[in-house]
């Protein structure tokens, strides 16, 4: 705003500064024009009364030039006379004494060396004789500036008494009335108002300047300001909005806004929570009796075993090496189930995340133990590489690898191979999936992870698994990617950071 106002202010002020100039020295040049009537006046008067004669005394000496340049009264008393130019020329001499103007009579036929035309009069002269009525310039003379006027001397009736003898006659120009004006004054007073006009221009654009700064600041600024604290700082708790200044302008509606969106935000967030829990359960319900449907012939298996072993026993009862080696297979095939049992139960648990230290290479092995079901065609290849023990969330870690190793899974129903590898990368622990299934397409990659996308069959999955392993890889503060392999094959890499020991639970 303060340059907006400079910029007008400095068009005004140059106008105004010009508009100075020209009425300073218009008024000059007609001051010029008044001074040269006034002249022609009392030239007028000298010749009506045909000159004027002076008491001859020192200093008052006859004029060689004229026809009777002197008389005598019969008492004896010698008079000059003044003709109309030299009575020109000595008011000029007063006037320049007093450091008002000089003028004089000029022309292009002198009888008077003193009356020749410097180098400008005689211009104008010449401008005359072509029809000019005037000419005026503004220059500068020995360091002072002045204004220099000529206007044509015409002859009248009373002049030919003295100018009739070199040939000419009413209406002749004679020659011209110069004119010089000194306007230092003139320039000093221009120059004397601008840097006034300078000076309240300036204090003018400071004060409203400063004026509308601090309006602005106080009214919208900090306002604004406080008003941007809180939602960067959002979403922290956001009563102190209504600390700011209340009325009825568009910075109160914007913070009554902004707080009934951060409501709304809160209330979304709430429900987008409980929504996800909702979605994590379900799809780690849909896991587990997916799981348990494929892991059921693998606890029939020890069963039917065991089955076989206590028919056989029952009828060899006095058979001790038999029963001694069955027992041990019983024993064998009971621990199998019960492992195979905690691993579908620590599957379906649903806790928050709890980091504790433990070997995710066993952690992987221990989740492929509830996926053999369906390794019957599938080459399974592990590459570990984190034989430490590691802060982990064990549950929400085992639920990322059984989705994304189901995914594989249901990628290769002919069969074909499986590469697990885990390797410690920088400050990361990262875990790779590669398998060697139909793939996916390029198109399909971007929106993998989105919630409901799947593309199998209706009735084959939900298009929740994906999201839900995205989500948990989230929360761990981690990320997972996907990419294509050439015509077929997938690669899944999962990268953790490893979490500080003071996080990890007793």
């Amino acid at each position: 705003i303060s340059l907006v106002v400079s910029i007008s202010y400095g068009i005004t002020f140059y106008r105004t500064s010009k508009f100075q100039d020209e009425l300073v020295l218009a008024q000059t040049a007609q001051q010029a024009r008044m001074l040269y009537k006034q002249i022609l006046m009392t030239r007028k008067w000298v010749a009506d009364h045909n000159g004027l004669f002076l008491l001859r005394r020192p200093g008052v000496e006859p004029n060689t030039f004229l026809q009777d340049p002197e008389i005598i009264a019969q008492d004896g008393t010698h008079y000059v006379k003044r003709n109309p130019a030299m009575v020109t020329r000595e008011l000029s001499e007063y006037t320049n004494q007093e450091g008002l103007c000089r003028y004089r009579v000029t022309t292009l036929q002198t009888i008077n060396p003193a009356n020749s035309p410097d180098p400008w009069e005689k211009k104008g002269l010449l401008l005359f004789e072509q029809g000019e009525t005037e000419v005026l310039e503004f220059s500068q003379s020995d360091g002072v500036k002045i204004l220099r006027y000529i206007a044509p001397l015409l002859v009248e009736k009373s002049c030919l008494e003295c100018h009739s003898h070199q040939g000419y006659t009413e209406g002749d120009i004679r020659g011209g009335l110069s004119v010089t004006i000194p306007v230092d004054w003139a320039y000093e007073s221009i120059a004397k108002n601008n840097r006034m006009l300078f000076v309240i221009g300036a204090a003018t654009i400071f004060i409203v300047g400063l004026t509308i700064y601090l309006l602005i600041d106080g009214v919208v600024v900090r306002r604004l300001s406080f008003l941007a604290k809180a939602m960067d700082n959002y979403p922290e708790p956001f009563a102190n909005l209504k600390g700011l200044p209340g009325g009825i302008d568009e910075i109160d509606r914007l913070s009554g806004k902004f707080q009934d969106l951060c409501e709304r935000l809160e209330g979304s967030q709430a429900e987008l929570v409980r929504t996800k829990e909702q979605f994590f359960h379900n799809e780690k319900m849909a896991a587990l009796g997916r799981l348990a449907a494929g892991v059921a012939h693998e606890v029939n298996n020890p069963l039917g075993g065991m089955l076989n072993c206590v028919k056989s026993m029952g009828e060899n009862p006095h058979d001790v090496q038999m029963q001694k080696r069955y027992l041990g297979l019983m024993e064998t095939g009971l621990k199998r189930i019960g492992n195979t049992v905690q691993q579908l139960l620590n599957f379906g648990r649903k806790e928050p995340l709890q980091y504790r230290m433990a070997s995710i290479d066993e952690l992987v092995q221990e989740s492929f133990v509830l996926l053999e079901y369906g390794l019957k065609n599938i080459e399974l290849k592990l590459d570990q590489g984190l034989a430490k023990f590691y802060p982990v969330d064990i549950a929400a870690l085992q639920q990322v690898i059984v989705n994304i190793a189901l995914n594989a899974i249901q990628a290769m129903p002919d069969g074909g191979s499986l590469l697990v590898t885990t390797r410690e990368v920088e400050k990361n622990v990262a875990i790779i999936f590669q398998d060697s299934g139909q793939g996916i397409q390029e198109t399909d990659l971007p929106k993998i992870f989105e919630p409901f996308f799947t593309t199998k069959d209706v009735g084959e999955g939900t298009g929740l698994g994906l999201f839900v392993t995205y989500s948990l890889v989230e929360r761990m503060k981690g990320t997972i990617t996907a990419e294509r392999l050439g015509d077929q094959g997938t690669r899944v890499t999962v990268e953790l950071p490893v979490v500080q020991e003071d996080h990890v639970a007793g």
